[in-house]
Formats: C-alpha cells, sequence, structure tokens
C-alpha cells in the first residue's frame, strides 16, 4: 500500500515537470488510450452541468493538441510552472483503480514581465495500473476562477 501511494504520489509530480517542461510529447504519455482530459470551471462541476473549457476523450485527442501547440496556435511564448498538493485517494476498487484528487496552483511567465498566478483549482483523477505504471484513465481539473486570463494553450 506504501508504495501504491509513492507511485502515486511519483505520478503527480512527473505530471508536473513534464508540462512545465514544455516538451509537450511526454504529455498524452501519463494517460491510456481511452482516456478522458477535461478542464470545467467549478461552477459547473458543482452545479453538475456538463460544459467544459477542453474537453479530450481519447490519447489521440492529446496528441492533437500537442500538434495545435507546435503547429497551429499563435500567442505570446510563457513558461508555467505547476505546484501540485500531496494526492488524496478516496478509494481504491479491488481491480486496483485509484480514486484521488490532488490541489494545484499554476504560475504564468510571460517574457520580461512578472510571474502571476494563472490557474488554481484541484485534479479529480482516475489512476490505473499498466504495464508501463500507473496512468490516468480520466483527470477532470477543476478551475476554481469563473474567469481564465487569454485562453488555456498549454496543459493544466
Amino acid at each position: 500500500m506504501t508504495q501504491d501511494y509513492l507511485d502515486l504520489a511519483r505520478l503527480y509530480v512527473d505530471y508536473a515537470h513534464a508540462v512545465d517542461s514544455g516538451n509537450w510529447d511526454l504529455w498524452p504519455a501519463f494517460f491510456i488510450d481511452q482516456c478522458s482530459y477535461r478542464l470545467q470551471p467549478r461552477e459547473n462541476f458543482e452545479r453538475g452541468l456538463p460544459l467544459a473549457t477542453l474537453s479530450f476523450e481519447s490519447r489521440g485527442m492529446l496528441e492533437d493538441r500537442v500538434y495545435g501547440i507546435r503547429e497551429t496556435l499563435f500567442h505570446d511564448p510563457y513558461y508555467q510552472r505547476h505546484v501540485v498538493g500531496l494526492p488524496l485517494v478516496h478509494r481504491v476498487e479491488d481491480d486496483g483503480t485509484i480514486h484521488s484528487e490532488a490541489n494545484y496552483a499554476v504560475f504564468r511567465t510571460k517574457l520580461s514581465e512578472p510571474s502571476t498566478v494563472f490557474n488554481v483549482g484541484r485534479y479529480i483523477d482516475t489512476v490505473v495500473r499498466t504495464d508501463a505504471g500507473l496512468k490516468f484513465a480520466s483527470r477532470l481539473v477543476v478551475y476554481d476562477s469563473e474567469l481564465i486570463p487569454n485562453s488555456i494553450i498549454y496543459p493544466i
């Protein structure tokens, strides 16, 4: 059980490191093929409303987003830095599926500007064990603010 928790914490740390590195090819590898990644405002989540800012329903869609970040989206470049709390495990199913969550804060730094708080919220995750280690089956990113400055380009 202790090793499982350490593996889960490592998944969260490795994910944050990958999305902060700017090497976008790393991002989809944290998910199984039939995965879900959604970014949703807290208000919609708490009211049970399905509308999400971003919604991807497979690893292929995540790979398409990586292509978009590199090749088609034009924006002012910036760096981001994730600070992620330790995961809270809600339950573990008999097959080993982990239901967990963790708080996060993302800071953004645009070139020649001071760093600012960009996005704050929590991850609500379903994690499964694969031959390659723990992977996200679903990641729901629930952000606290009703407003997003500019737009979401990079994964949260």
